[in-house]
């Protein structure tokens, strides 16, 4: 699998936020609570119907368009790329003013990257996305140049697999990969379908245990994190907890020891 990191080993500056997306070169926000391994072993977890287990969540999700408000695929670019380590929510704020002033890629190729600073305000590792974007845009000069495949999408600077495999969700084109981002990570170790927090090697089993027809199960699971597997999830709303490892192992027994102890203090 080619090329996942985006632009290399970037810095993280900030801790991810709910609704964050993440960039392909550092899963775990600084600080935040590494999760503990509910995957059953290996094997067990691949003999298991994993297709037929997340038909709930893709019955709820899939299709679902991505939480950036993009209007074109020109816009999508420039926001996956922005948004890495930044919240969708900044980048959607921002770009209504960047796109404003670049309205397409002929009109950011004729830009210096330092011309894109003040427009990105609040962004992660705004000066290495700023020159990655430039690049990009020297490269490809028009919106119809955008390559819609992995291995065009990955040779550009700071796109990495997770980036490529939102662009090509969202322009409707057939897939090939899997999106794992934050939430993905988090969602696909509670769940018991693998015990790595590793973005390429969660990608490579999503594609051994599903369907390519049901590969759009990574962003369904992305959103199931933004939503209600949260760091500090709702169980009880989850369309999940029945085939959920961290639910039956945990969250559970929990539930039930202290049903258990309320009904003897009411003996």
């Amino acid at each position: 699998m080619a090329g996942f990191e985006d632009g290399g080993d970037v810095p993280v500056e900030a801790t991810v936020l709910q609704g964050e997306s993440i960039g392909e070169a550092d899963p775990i926000a600084p600080g935040a609570e590494k999760m503990p391994n509910f995957a059953e072993k290996d094997n067990m977890a691949a003999k298991k119907d994993w297709a037929g287990a997340m038909r709930p969540l893709l019955r709820k999700y899939k299709g679902q368009k991505h939480p950036l408000e993009y209007h074109d695929i020109y816009q999508l670019l420039v926001m996956v790329l922005l948004s890495a380590r930044s919240s969708d929510v900044h980048i959607n704020s921002i770009a209504p003013a960047f796109f404003n002033a670049y309205k397409d890629m002929q009109a950011l190729s004729r830009a210096d990257a330092k011309d894109l600073f003040p427009y990105l305000k609040g962004v992660i590792n705004f000066a290495h996305k700023a020159q990655w974007l430039v690049k990009i845009a020297q490269q490809i000069k028009r919106n119809n140049a955008i390559p819609m495949n992995m291995e065009g999408l990955t040779a550009l600077p700071g796109i990495g697999r997770k980036s490529a495999n939102v662009i090509l969700r969202e322009a409707g084109r057939p897939a090939e990969g899997v999106v794992v981002d934050l939430h993905t990570v988090r969602v696909a170790t509670r769940l018991g379908i693998t015990k790595e927090e590793d973005p390429q090697k969660i990608e490579e089993k999503l594609m051994k245990v599903l369907p390519r027809q049901e590969w759009d199960a990574g962003m369904a699971m992305s959103f199931l994190g933004r939503e209600i597997c949260r760091p500090e999830p709702l169980c009880e709303i989850c369309p999940m907890r029945k085939v959920c490892a961290y639910y039956n192992k945990k969250v559970k027994p929990e539930m039930l020891k202290k049903a258990k102890h309320v009904a003897k203090k009411r003996i």
